[in-house]
């Protein structure tokens, strides 16, 4: 399997003690209750309290700012003084690095919600979804096919954790994806899966002269119509509804780049082949198709990796059953059996995603 140079060292050999390896199986065992107990920490505001506190808290100090029991927050603090969030001395409690990570990193922030919210109920359906192929976890929300056809009747809270976390991975990397896409000089650019528009009204701010279409799903179009809705260059943006599982759906023609970010990751390899046919059946020889991935192989830290792989288990329990977060390999095979040519690779863009540029045949 090949891998970053630093996965790589990461992943080829044993590197931890028996000791270590014990705690960290053990941890693994507990996990869901781990979750739970350091989410918590943060929604009660235990951790920002001891944060605040320059000499930390007494057991007794936290009860008397909270409006929870002592045995409650005994429950708690013991709990995160084994897992590492909280350190203590004296019998005062004061914040660890774990635990300041925890509760001031923005990605550890949206992680926490979006698991909590989305995948933690139907996770526990994680047997019955590699089993079948199907998103068996969905049913805690909907009866859907995918998560997408169902993301406009989500209970609100449940939908606004999706999106934050979905804009949250794909927005920090847009200002770098514009610089790569615009060098090509797009006078129409179709934005294949393109959700609520965000990338969208970064195309149409970017260049004055560019005019996008947003191919997705009819009800997603309608989510998207109302996000860009008076703001200035939303002229330029126009909708094709069509369900892109179906083999039969063309694409429409006549664009000079074709852009897919944080969108083949939600199909299967057979999936991404026929989509990307149909695409190829669009495009003329000057035309360039641009793919934007975190692809876990290419990532720079062995963290990351690991966010990913996680990431592919949401797409096996909730979103449809058969997609991941893919190894480059098995993305570039996919885009070469479509009859497509990869033109270039830049890796690294925002918080470790991968542009390809794609070239017909």
């Amino acid at each position: 399997m090949k891998l970053s140079p630093p996965l790589k060292k990461k992943y080829t050999k044993e590197q931890m003690k028996v000791m270590e390896a014990l705690r960290r199986a053990y941890e693994i065992s507990f996990a869901p209750i781990t979750f739970q107990v350091s989410r918590l920490m943060v929604k009660f505001g235990i951790l920002q309290m001891l944060v605040d506190a320059k000499n930390g808290l007494t057991m007794d100090e936290v009860v008397a700012k909270t409006n929870l029991s002592r045995y409650a927050v005994q429950i708690l603090l013991e709990a995160s003084l084994t897992i590492g969030t909280v350190l203590c001395a004296d019998d005062r409690f004061v914040v660890s690095k774990i635990g300041w990570i925890l509760l001031s990193d923005p990605m550890v922030n949206v992680n926490l919600d979006f698991n909590h919210k989305v995948t933690y109920k139907g996770m526990y359906h994680l047997e019955e979804a590699l089993i079948n192929g199907k998103p068996e976890g969905l049913k805690v929300f909907g009866q859907w096919n995918t998560i997408y056809e169902g993301l406009s009747s989500l209970p609100e809270d449940i939908r606004k954790s999706w999106l934050r976390f979905d804009h949250f991975f794909s927005d920090n990397a847009f200002d770098e994806a514009l610089q790569i896409v615009f060098s090509y000089r797009p006078f129409t650019l179709l934005d294949v899966g393109g959700n609520t528009g965000r990338w969208a009204m970064r195309c149409v701010e970017y260049d004055e002269q560019v005019n996008v279409t947003i191919m997705d799903l009819p009800q997603q179009l309608e989510m998207m119509k109302e996000n860009v809705a008076g703001k200035k260059g939303a002229e330029r943006i126009t909708g094709h509804g069509a369900n892109l599982l179906d083999e039969n759906a063309p694409f429409p023609k006549g664009f000079d780049c074709i852009w897919m970010s944080q969108f083949l990751d939600c199909f299967s390899e057979e999936e991404i082949v026929s989509i990307l046919r149909r695409a190829i059946a669009s495009m003329d020889n000057h035309s360039r198709l641009f793919i934007m991935e975190t692809l876990w192989d290419r990532q720079q830290n062995e963290t990351a990796a690991n966010c990913l792989t996680h990431i592919s288990i949401y797409f096996t329990v909730m979103a449809n059953g058969n997609s991941k977060m893919y190894h480059s390999d098995d993305l570039i095979r996919c885009v070469e059996a479509a009859g497509l040519t990869v033109e270039k690779i830049h890796d690294g863009l925002g918080d470790g995603h991968s542009i390809l540029v794609c070239k017909k045949n």
